[in-house]
């Protein structure tokens, strides 16, 4: 069993017994994660109570948490549940709120045109492993300069420079 598979399960049982530290300690190991989702899903205004909302409907439920899975997964199917729910909540507010739905219409109607998509497509294909890593990782999915350093094992400089890189290597070739 991995370290931090380990240490989740740990500190869940603690935490589901009661133990603020343990469940800290689950924080600190989850919460960018889900913030980054959130940022995702719900935009970055909504992020940091949409974050807050899981973490406490996560000590709610650490009874219910049997351990089938890691705690990860578990936590991130909460996050996902209450996203979705979130948004679906957002849309109908929003909906109450239209007035121009001729703009609507019209912004349905614009097709995604399939050649400029295909061309993006193989522009980020042809991009050297580190700025598409970095690219995909940041304009795609929307991770912090910090968190892609944790993960590719650099740092947020060099982040930085491989997506500046990436963006300029695009533009070169969605001009030419």
């Amino acid at each position: 069993m991995r370290a931090d598979v380990a240490a989740d399960a740990r500190d869940a049982a603690a935490a589901a017994g009661g133990d603020l530290r343990a469940f800290e300690c689950l924080y600190r190991r989850h919460g960018a994660r889900i913030y980054s989702l959130a940022c995702r899903m719900l935009g970055v205004d909504d992020a940091d109570d949409a974050t807050q909302e899981v973490f406490v409907r996560a000590w709610r439920k650490l009874g219910t948490f049997r351990g089938d899975a890691g705690f990860g997964t578990w936590l991130y199917r909460i996050a996902l549940n209450l996203f979705v729910d979130r948004r679906a909540s957002l849309a109908q507010h929003r909906r109450r709120y239209l007035e121009d739905s001729a703009g609507v219409a019209r912004a349905r109607s614009r097709g995604v045109r399939s050649d400029l998509r295909m061309d993006l497509e193989a522009a980020i294909e042809r991009l050297p492993d580190g700025a598409r890593e970095v690219f995909t990782l940041h304009d795609v999915e929307g991770f912090k300069h910090t968190e892609i350093a944790n993960l590719l094992g650099i740092s947020a400089g060099t982040s930085k420079s491989q997506l500046h890189r990436a963006r300029q290597m695009l533009r070169a070739h969605l001009t030419a």
